[in-house]
């Protein structure tokens, strides 16, 4: 029997994006199910069986994105007239709805807990944060249970949204396994570190070009967008830029060499609400490619990287301790590299795209 046709759809996502593209459409498209993926923005060199469309909509701001691109991306949706649909963005909440009443299977991919992450949006006056923040998680609460299913990206998010809906799933953003490769020898490397993902203030980037001034020696493989062009002025213009190869936004396999020359992973994301219980991709791909993590000391990453002996927790509010880890790894190499195998050793166990998915393709053959 052949299996029914799905479309994905985005509107804030490239439609290279790593969770929606590379993992779960292909993973379905293999498994069979005819896949779409309906994107804001144009795709560029994805040959493969998920057919990707675009809408051509015009670049707009983020308020202009949310009330015009949205519609556009689901009136391109809903023209692929599938039987599932499957969205990945919270502006699209509305349009899901829309389509489970027109009587279509309807999954909402909850990528990240975003009432809490909207306390840390530097973009809305503080003072009105918290009133957004509950209005949006009343809206959410609202639609996601009127849906067929929820998909959330970590066990955390799962246990707010199974007390809404019973039909939430976790699947984890853990690393593809057909891109694991070998790690390249510790002695073939130069004193480079690496942070890749989105680039921010929450994120860390003011702290860690505070610690790259603190080690001459050390030079940073910087790879991901900036959040906004004031801060990406700000920090080029910082007296350790000059030791930074910075990437901007790149592909797969750009992003595999990036970590094969790099000697330490860095994750060391503020302590936001959202951040604190989060399972960032960047982690997993770094033990997977078989280096330690330098990451923050919150309690689920401290047992993650503590029970798999893969790497150092740091305060990353703190240059100063992040740079003592930094150069204790550096200057202990075997210690180094037993931690880069042990997080490859894990990625392989337990921390993988082939565990994952199988829990997708059971939510997708009860729909």
């Amino acid at each position: 029997m052949n299996k029914p046709k799905v479309c994905h759809f985005t509107s804030a996502h490239k439609p290279d994006d790593i969770r929606i593209y590379h993992k779960e459409c292909n993973s379905l498209a293999e498994e069979g199910y005819d896949v779409f993926l309906v994107s804001a923005y144009p795709a560029e060199s994805l040959n493969g069986p998920v057919k990707v469309v675009h809408t051509g909509s015009k670049s707009r701001g983020r308020i202009g994105r949310m009330l015009f691109t949205t519609r556009e991306v689901y009136k391109k949706a809903k023209s692929i007239d599938a039987e599932i649909y499957h969205f990945h963005d919270p502006e699209l909440l509305r349009f899901g709805l829309k389509l489970k009443r027109q009587g279509k299977k309807v999954i909402y991919d909850a990528h990240e807990d975003v009432p809490r992450q909207i306390m840390a949006k530097f973009w809305i006056p503080k003072v009105f944060r918290k009133l957004i923040s509950v209005c949006f998680e009343k809206y959410e609460n609202y639609v996601a249970r009127r849906l067929s299913a929820v998909v959330v990206s970590t066990p955390h998010i799962r246990e707010r949204f199974i007390q809404i809906h019973p039909g939430t799933i976790d699947v984890c953003n853990y690393p593809l396994m057909n891109e694991l490769m070998e790690p390249t020898s510790w002695d073939d490397k130069q004193e480079e570190i690496c942070y890749v993902g989105g680039i921010s203030v929450v994120r860390g980037i003011q702290e860690l070009m505070d610690t790259l001034l603190l080690l001459s020696n050390l030079r940073l493989n910087l790879a991901g967008n900036f959040s906004n062009t004031e801060l990406e002025e700000q920090i080029k213009s910082k007296q350790a830029w000059n030791r930074v190869e910075f990437y901007g936004y790149v592909g797969r396999k750009e992003l595999l060499s990036i970590f094969q020359r790099s000697k330490i992973g860095m994750v060391t994301l503020l302590p936001t609400p959202n951040h604190m219980e989060s399972l960032p991709i960047k982690m997993f791909e770094y033990m997977s490619a078989g280096i330690p993590v330098i990451c923050s000391n919150f309690p689920l990453w401290e047992e993650i990287v503590s029970s798999n002996k893969c790497g150092v927790c740091v305060d990353p509010t703190n240059p100063e301790a992040m740079a003592s880890s930094i150069q204790n790894l550096l200057s202990n190499p075997e210690a180094a590299k037993e931690m880069g195998k042990n997080g490859r050793m894990a990625i392989l166990e337990k921390y993988n795209w082939g565990i994952e998915k199988k829990k997708l393709f059971n939510l997708y053959a009860e729909l």
